[in-house]
């Protein structure tokens, strides 16, 4: 399949595939005409890409999943490579609910102060 055909079946744009191209995240063939050509396999890819994206990964950190397809694996998170990354995921994300609660708390004892100034957490360093 051509260019246009893999980005409306992957829901992105051709100009997303040329970057993902020039990162190494997308193969770069050529038939005979200089077109670029995609197989099912680039489709595969690029939906492991989006979601891992949409997941919140960054690009690069989408590299050992796209590696572990290329390497014949049937899903791009069974490699090694893939379950570090989403280990250090987990843990970014529970670096982050960490810090989300603890605002929260903070908040929640402003809001009482505002709704009760009589309300004894004032002292409560914050």
């Amino acid at each position: 399949m051509r260019i246009g055909e893999l980005a409306a079946r992957a829901g992105t744009t051709t100009r997303t595939l040329r970057y993902y191209e020039t990162r190494g995240l997308l193969p770069a063939r050529r038939d005979g005409n200089g077109h670029r050509t995609y197989d099912e396999a680039d489709l595969t890819l690029l939906r492991q890409i989006r979601t891992l994206q949409d997941f919140g990964f960054d690009l690069e950190e989408t590299r050992p999943f796209v590696e572990c397809l290329r390497a014949g694996h049937p899903e791009g998170d069974v490699c090694p490579a893939s379950l570090a990354v989403y280990r250090r995921k987990l843990d970014e994300l529970d670096a982050l609910i960490g810090e989300l609660q603890a605002v929260r708390a903070k908040i929640g004892v402003r809001l009482a102060l505002a709704e009760d100034p009589m309300c004894e957490l004032g002292g409560q360093g914050l």
